[in-house]
């Protein structure tokens, strides 16, 4: 059977066209990224209440943690943590004599991907608690608000506002850096579009139409943070 010459036979899902590889690589992209900006997130939480804490050793460490990840690029991180990581587990059941586990893909990115993450996440949530006013916290003390129930009505409530912006920025980066999976092998729409063009020799085609998916992906997350903020903010006055 001959190849499919134009980019319309190229695109279409069912084979021989590359459609459906590229569509399954855009939803393995937003799976990816989903998960690894809810682990970011979890650990960014955290992060940023070990900051504040006044704890010095873990002030310490979380800052270490937060400037080696921000300093050192995302390609090396991914990689070294990755095959790192995968050699570390393995020697540890190896020394508790348990056999070596072969790590799944999709969980090895998640978990490295939100492992970069969560430095980015734990600066943006410590500047948006730091943005909440004194007042309101020294009033809820004040009240006998135990530090549980602080954080859920005056703390929570005041920082998703402020720190809405910086999560949607590192949603947006969190879909570029997903692209860079593909080095440890993992397919997804960057690898999808790499497989397609290298398979058919069509690479202005398959590079634009992986560009035009990311595209989607990002007006449609815009309009969804855009919508989000509007909800959290519909109590405040509009800065003119």
């Amino acid at each position: 059977m001959n190849p499919p010459h134009s980019a319309l036979d190229l695109l279409s899902i069912a084979p021989p066209g590359w459609g459906g590889v590229l569509l399954a690589g855009a939803l393995a992209t937003v799976l990816i990224s989903s998960g690894a900006y809810l682990v970011g997130m979890l650990i960014g939480l955290f992060g940023a209440l070990g900051k504040l804490s006044g704890f010095r050793p873990l002030q310490l460490l979380l800052n270490a943690y937060t400037t080696i990840i921000r300093a050192v690029p995302e390609l090396i991180l991914i990689v070294a943590l990755y095959y790192a990581g995968t050699d570390g587990l393995n020697r540890i059941l190896a020394w508790a004599g348990l056999g070596p586990i072969e790590i799944n893909g999709l969980i090895a990115a998640i978990a490295v991907l939100g492992f970069v993450q969560g430095a980015y996440m734990t600066e943006v949530l410590r500047g948006a608690i730091l943005a909440i006013p004194v007042g309101q916290l020294e009033a809820a003390k004040a009240f006998g608000m135990r530090p549980a129930l602080r954080f859920r009505r005056i703390v929570l409530p005041g920082l998703i506002p402020n720190a809405l912006p910086g999560f949607a920025n590192l949603w947006m980066s969190v879909i570029k850096d997903s692209a860079l999976i593909a080095v440890v092998g993992y397919q997804e729409l960057a690898l999808a579009a790499r497989v397609a063009a290298s398979n058919t020799k069509e690479y202005m085609v398959f590079f634009l139409a992986a560009a035009v998916l990311y595209l989607v992906i990002t007006i449609v997350s815009n309009m969804l943070f855009a919508a989000l903020e509007a909800y959290f903010r519909r109590g405040q006055r509009p800065v003119v």
